[in-house]
């Protein structure tokens, strides 16, 4: 016992003096540091505390910017067309343009619009054309020339545009506004077009109806969305990050199931986007880029032109009174034109 308590206190003994000895040393260090600011040492201490704060500001970034760059697309970007119909609207002069965004192996879809409202070639004695717009099926095989297949229906219909972009969800607003350059540069002197996806029936008679009491100049419209709340759940089709878009709501666009516009539209959104960054939810940025313009959207003129679905309950003249209602699959547009042409006949 004896002998412990004596280790005891030399341990403490020890213990003490080596604090005194290192608190001496921390204050001769600090003195020194203080009067000779240019000594080595203080340069050393403050070049390594910048490196880990930059190192770890960088990591964070870095993080930052992995996590964010899936929600923006590339766009502006150089994109080439490998099937194009360069004279068509010079040679026809349309007064409205029909553009449907569809995958290249999408054959189906569109033979059975060319079937449907793509017959429609003279409304209320205006002239309508359509184009389907393809991008690329595959990314990594350098393809710059079309599919066979894609090439020989092309040939046939001269209705085909191809870009070449991957053609992909995230990548529809790549192909929007593809489609604007090519309206902008290959058919300006149309006076209206429409976006309008391929599983939509469209009442092509009531469009232009519509169209020619509308203004040429300015003009959007479609089924309007307001104060959209902008979605954080990550489960979500629609995440949108708040690094990427911090506001709360969305300003109002035009739902991308189809939305009409004049054709001065085009080279002024094209001129928007390389103000603003483009996001991936196309009709969003689309939407985006008239709220930097300062162009406000115009509201149908009456409400239920622009359908989401097809109602569970609707009228026997319900295929004639609207413009675009969305539908399960492109094959239900076949039976759903037949019952249209019949509300049609009966003078609906």
């Amino acid at each position: 016992m004896l002998e412990s308590s004596v280790s005891k206190r030399e341990k403490t003994r020890w213990t003490k003096a080596r604090r005194c000895l290192l608190i001496s040393m921390l204050l001769l260090m600090m003195g020194t540091l203080l009067n000779l600011r240019s000594w080595p040492l203080h340069s050393w201490i403050k070049s390594l505390t910048v490196r880990l704060y930059d190192n770890k500001t960088t990591q964070v970034e870095s993080l930052q910017t992995s996590s964010t760059l899936e929600y923006f697309v590339e766009y502006p970007h150089k994109y080439d067309f490998i099937l194009d119909e360069p004279k068509r609207c010079q040679q026809e002069r349309p007064f409205l343009v029909l553009m449907v965004p569809v995958t290249p192996h999408n054959r189906e879809a569109r033979d059975i619009i060319r079937r449907t409202w793509g017959t429609q070639t003279t409304v209320l004695g205006q002239t309508v054309r359509h184009f389907f717009l393809l991008g690329l099926s595959n990314e990594g095989d350098g393809t710059k020339h079309p599919e066979p297949e894609v090439l020989q229906e092309s040939q046939r219909h001269h209705d085909i545009l191809q870009s070449n972009f991957l053609d992909s969800y995230k990548n529809l607003t790549i192909k929007t506004m593809v489609m604007l350059e090519w309206l902008s540069a290959q058919c300006s002197i149309a006076t209206f077009a429409m976006k309008v996806d391929s599983d939509i029936f469209l009442n092509v008679h009531n469009l232009v109806d519509m169209l020619l009491k509308a203004p040429h100049y300015l003009y959007m419209t479609g089924l309007i969305v307001r104060d959209a709340e902008v979605l954080r759940d990550h489960d979500s089709k629609w995440f949108m990050p708040v690094t990427v878009f911090p506001e709360s709501t969305y300003p109002p666009y035009a739902m991308g199931l189809g939305y009409v516009f004049s054709l001065d539209l085009p080279a002024r959104i094209l001129e928007a986007s390389t103000h603003v960054k483009a996001v991936y939810i196309e009709d969003v940025y689309v939407g985006l880029c008239l709220r930097h313009l300062g162009i406000v959207l115009t509201d149908p003129p009456r409400d239920g032109l622009f359908v989401t679905g097809v109602p569970f309950i609707i009228s026997n003249c319900y295929w004639t009174s609207v413009i675009t209602t969305i539908l399960e699959n492109s094959e239900q547009l076949l039976k759903v034109w037949e019952t249209y042409q019949t509300q049609v006949q009966a003078k609906c």
